[in-house]
């Protein structure tokens, strides 16, 4: 996967010798590892970012699905440690759902200590979809989220076609292209995200950490922007 990175002009300045001699034509990769819960939704969601632009490319590793909140935060350290390479991100997916509370929080503040990053939902990944929509700040269950995505898609399509959720769908990151915001998206859910106070994360629904990852993903990270432009300039 790949994006833009924004680069101010003194960085551009800074870094013009190094593209222009050394490094000119190169590309600039960036290791990903993402550990889903979920087997299909979130891995084909995902999968669907572009994969390059100009010289910047994600490289990006899948795995998961079909496993526990704890499980998945255990399976991302353990893929890292044993891999060659060295992930500038590692994510781990997954959602509330029916687990209980202990397991949740304790699956987050296990990824903390362990420097996994972790795009949690609260209840499922579907709330990301729904944000790109509507800001709800109130609490839903998983299976409200189908209707509400079905209702949000179809009043912005024209004629008698009708949308169907289909939870594995290759389509949902074209499709909320197409008729969400991706921007407000990502500041709704942002901003349930800032009123988040201490370690009890599994009282706080709605809410969702996707975001970051889909700002990391688009270029949008002046964090990872930072590291991965040192990271370059230190010729990694």
């Amino acid at each position: 996967m790949a994006r833009v990175l924004k680069i101010d002009n003194a960085l551009k300045k800074q870094f013009a010798q190094n593209l222009n001699k050394k490094k000119k034509g190169k590309e600039l990769i960036t290791y990903f590892l993402i550990v889903c819960e979920g087997e299909k939704t979130e891995p084909n969601y995902f999968k669907s970012f572009p994969k390059k632009v100009g010289k910047f490319v994600f490289d990006i590793q899948y795995d998961g699905g079909g496993i526990s909140t704890l499980k998945v935060v255990e399976k991302a350290i353990e893929l890292r440690n044993k891999s060659t390479l060295k992930y500038d991100r590692v994510w781990a997916v997954f959602d509330r759902d029916s687990f209980k509370s202990n397991s949740f929080n304790s699956a987050i503040l296990k990824a903390k200590a362990n420097s996994i990053e972790c795009a949690w939902s609260n209840e499922a990944f579907e709330l990301w979809y729904l944000f790109h929509f509507q800001n709800r700040i109130t609490a839903m269950n998983r299976n409200e989220y189908k209707k509400s995505i079905e209702d949000s898609i179809n009043a912005k399509i024209i004629g008698n076609e009708k949308f169907k959720y289909q939870k594995n769908s290759t389509e949902m990151f074209d499709i909320l292209a197409k008729y969400g915001n991706q921007d407000l998206a990502i500041k709704w859910a942002k901003e349930l995200d800032d009123n988040i106070v201490g370690e009890q994360f599994a009282e706080y629904n709605p809410c969702t950490k996707v975001w970051k990852l889909v700002l990391e993903l688009t270029g949008k990270s002046d964090e990872l922007n930072k590291e991965i432009l040192e990271k370059f300039s230190n010729g990694e």
